[in-house]
């Protein structure tokens, strides 16, 4: 049995077990113990029915959260000619085509998001092996293999966030930090909520979304109402 520290222990004594907490509240709790030396990650954990071994209940997806994570962003983007110039002029920190390919072969991935053009895509392949074990290997379906990468470039630094259900029927994410208000941390989660339910696969059976966690990086995690969760979030989309 994993032992806690001191600190871990102080700020975990009021929590009940398996006490669902109203959005708002789970926030304020959240931020409450997050008491490290340092500004921590504010994560969530959605545990859903899918098993990801079929094809028609796979979930990967992005969305904008509307206060961002509070981290900057780097991001690499292979392109050439104009596209490589559209890169470098909306902020990219690194351009290139196969010398980049290469540079990143050879061991370099000191970059948080990867965005390709299409015609890119026969060189990047072969940094499956590499980037996909760290989710960052640039991907149609969550809007990174594009040819406006202007503004694919632009969503990453305002905040853009990448889900996929993983092999438990997890999805996890970080919300933003424990520096931000509880206000802009219930806005960013309702964000998310709403495009996990939106982006629901065809294939899923019985409960979509069981449950859903909300933690600071080294604090206890608050299992927050899916039911309000789903009910505010559509308020926040009409």
């Amino acid at each position: 049995m994993p032992k806690h520290s001191k600190r871990f222990r102080g700020v975990s004594k009021d929590l009940v077990h398996l006490k669902v907490y109203t959005v708002e509240d789970a926030f304020d709790r959240v931020k409450k113990t997050a008491t490290a030396k340092f500004d921590e990650s504010i994560d969530i954990a959605v545990c859903t029915g899918l098993d990801p071994k079929y094809a028609d209940q796979q979930l990967r997806g992005s969305v904008v959260l509307p206060h961002g994570t509070g981290k900057t962003t780097r991001v690499v983007v292979f392109a050439a000619g104009q596209k490589a110039e559209e890169a470098r002029s909306a902020g990219a920190d690194f351009v290139g085509a196969e010398d980049l390919v290469t540079k990143i072969e050879g061991g370099w991935v000191d970059f948080d998001a990867a965005v390709a053009t299409p015609d890119m895509m026969r060189f990047v392949g072969k940094l499956g092996r590499i980037l996909g074990p760290r989710n960052l290997m640039p991907n149609p379906k969550v809007g990174t293999v594009t040819q406006d990468v202007a503004k694919v470039i632009t969503e990453l630094k305002a905040g853009k966030v990448q889900y996929r259900v993983e092999k438990a029927g997890i999805i996890h994410s970080t919300l933003g930090k424990a520096s931000f208000d509880a206000k802009k941390l219930k806005e960013n989660f309702l964000a998310f909520f709403q495009a996990i339910t939106k982006a629901k696969p065809a294939g899923a059976k019985g409960a979509y979304i069981k449950s859903a966690t909300v933690s600071s990086t080294m604090g206890p995690g608050f299992l927050v109402d899916v039911n309000e969760s789903r009910v505010e979030s559509e308020k926040t989309s009409s």
